[in-house]
C-alpha cells in the first residue's frame, strides 16, 4: 500500500511501500539462483557426457574367424558311407538292469539299424529276449534275428504279433539272458 509522506518544505509525496527487501526474501532469492546455477551445470555435465558417447573414437575391432580344417560332411555322404536300413526299431528293458536299453540301442545302431524308441517295459520279469515282428518286414526281423544270434525259426524269442499303431517294425524286449546272447556281451564289453 501507498504512504503519502510529508517532504522537507511540507509538501506530501505519494511514495511507494518500502523497496528495500527483506532479508528473507534475500536468502530466498539466493537459494533459488544456486538451485538454477547448479542444475544448468549438471544439465551441461548431461548433455557433454551424452555427446561423447555418440561421437567415439576408438581404436576399431578387428573380428577374425578361425577356419575350419575340413568342410563338414553331409548327411548324404554319412549316409553313402554306414547306409541305415529301412528298419525302424524300439527296444524295451524287460529285465531291469538300469541303462539296458540304451545300451543294446546303441548296439543295433552300429548295425544300421533305426532305433526310433528304447524304453522300459511294462514290467522286468522277461526271462527271454523277445523279437517281435509288428508288420510283415520279415526281411528286417532276419537281420536283427542275426545280430543278436538268435536263429529266425525260434519260436520261443521270435513273435509275430501285428500292431498298426506302433510305428516300428519290430519290438525288441530284452530278458535276463540277455548275458547268453554272445554279440551284445561283445560289444557290451
Amino acid at each position: 500500500m501507498a504512504r503519502i509522506k510529508r517532504h522537507k518544505k511540507n509538501k506530501f509525496l505519494f511514495s511507494p511501500k518500502s523497496s528495500r527487501p527483506t532479508k528473507r526474501r534475500d536468502i530466498k532469492r539466493t537459494l533459488v539462483n544456486s538451485a538454477i546455477v547448479i542444475l544448468s551445470l549438471l544439465l551441461v555435465a548431461f548433455i557433454f557426457s551424452f555427446s561423447n558417447r555418440q561421437i567415439q573414437t576408438g581404436v576399431p575391432i578387428e573380428i577374425t574367424f578361425p577356419s575350419l580344417p575340413d568342410t563338414p560332411k553331409l548327411a548324404v555322404e554319412i549316409y553313402e558311407q554306414k547306409p541305415i536300413l529301412d528298419i525302424e526299431v524300439e527296444i524295451l528293458n524287460g529285465c531291469g538292469v538300469p541303462g539296458l536299453a540304451s545300451k543294446v540301442s546303441d548296439y543295433l545302431r552300429s548295425q544300421q539299424m533305426d532305433v526310433v524308441r528304447s524304453e522300459n517295459a511294462d514290467h522286468y520279469n522277461y526271462e527271454q529276449t523277445l523279437l517281435i515282428l509288428r508288420n510283415e518286414n520279415f526281411d528286417g526281423l532276419k537281420k536283427i534275428a542275426q545280430s543278436f544270434g538268435i536263429d529266425e525259426q525260434d519260436a520261443h524269442n521270435i513273435k509275430h504279433i501285428p500292431d498298426d499303431q506302433l510305428s516300428v517294425d519290430i519290438t525288441v524286449i530284452i530278458g535276463s539272458d540277455f548275458t547268453t546272447i554272445k554279440p551284445l556281451v561283445n560289444y557290451l564289453q
